[in-house]
Formats: C-alpha cells, structure tokens, sequence
C-alpha cells in the first residue's frame, strides 16, 4: 500500500509541476512578446511646441481620423511596436492630431481652427498646413528642432518600414541624402520581422 501511495504522490506532483511549468512558460512568453502593447508619449501640439522650446527636439505628428480603417491599424500595427515606441519616446516629441479636432491649436502665435466644426469631415486648419492640403490618412508629420516644418508623409506603413522614415528625419540624413526612397531602399534596420 504504501509503494501505491508514492506512486500516486509522484504522479500528482509530475502533474502540479508540469502546469507551473505550462503555465510559467505562457506566462513568460505573452510578457516578452509583447502581451502589452508599447506606449509613445502622446503629448498636444502646445505641450510638444513648449517642450521644444525648453529642450530643443524634433516633433513627430501622427495626423488621423476617427474613421480612417488604415490609422487605426498603423496605431494597433505600427505604434505599438516596442521598438518604435521606444525610438519616437527618445528621439521626438510626438503629437497625436485628429485632422477633424474641433478645438483651437496655437503654434508659433497663430491660433488655427476647425471653420466647420461638426461639419461631417471639416478638417481642422492646423492640419490642413502641415499637410499642405493633401488630406491623406494616415500622415506624418516631422518639425526641426526649430519647429519648422520639414515634410509631411502619407500613408500606413508598418512598423518596419516605419524604422527608416524616423531614422531619416531624426538623424538629419535629409539634409545630405534628399532621397527617401532611395535611404529607404539601403536601410538595415533593428526590425527584422
């Protein structure tokens, strides 16, 4: 009876360990594969102008819509990536701007306003500057530490091809190689997926 009884022991405890084990392994993996998605700072577009003004950076502007399928993918697909999140918080100040906001920016001493708030798709003037009227969502846009617009880019790219459109604006490679496309084309990037 007794060698029974450690049988059923021994077997009860391979149990209990094995679904620690299964159940650490899960655990483990969700963490480190991203169970949470990656934040970027979002911060307004006075909060980033005043940020800049204090300790100079460059200011990227995610300009969406509440109805555009593509923004909401490039925010789940592409922002949320770990390590684009973690390079816009280093490197910019990032602005999150609904083109169809109904209240006032001011930027540089010019308050800019949505003329048709309410109106279905008025989009807000602020926006309709740094697009240069070119009203395509998903947009991003770069400021110069000087707060100068640099460009402004359309479209939903993910996070991999995302990695070399920061790294262009943000290391000045535009001043010396104009050519995105082409930077785009020789980038080796830290995304591999």
């Amino acid at each position: 009876m007794n060698f029974e009884l450690c049988i059923i022991k021994s077997i009860t405890m391979f149990k209990l360990i094995s679904f620690i084990t299964v159940f650490l392994a899960f655990s483990i993996t969700a963490t480190a594969g991203g169970g949470e998605s990656a934040k970027i700072n979002w911060v307004s577009m006075e909060e980033a102008q005043r940020l800049s003004e204090e300790n100079p950076r460059k200011i990227f502007i995610d300009v969406y819509t509440d109805w555009c399928g593509w923004c909401k993918r490039m925010e789940a697909n592409t922002f949320s990536h770990p390590y684009i999140a973690s390079y816009i918080n280093d490197n910019f100040y990032a602005v999150k701007l609904n083109a169809e906001q109904e209240d006032p920016i001011n930027f540089r001493g010019t308050e800019y306003v949505n003329e048709n708030p309410g109106a279905r798709r008025s989009s807000h003037n602020f926006a309709r500057a740094i697009l240069q009227g070119r009203m395509s969502y998903p947009s991003v846009a770069f400021f110069d530490e000087e707060l100068n617009l640099i460009t402004a880019i359309p479209g939903y790219r993910d996070a991999k091809n995302f990695e070399p459109i920061l790294v262009f604006f943000n290391e000045d490679v535009f001043l010396s190689q104009p050519n995105l496309d082409e930077f785009i084309k020789n980038f080796d990037g830290n995304i591999k997926e």
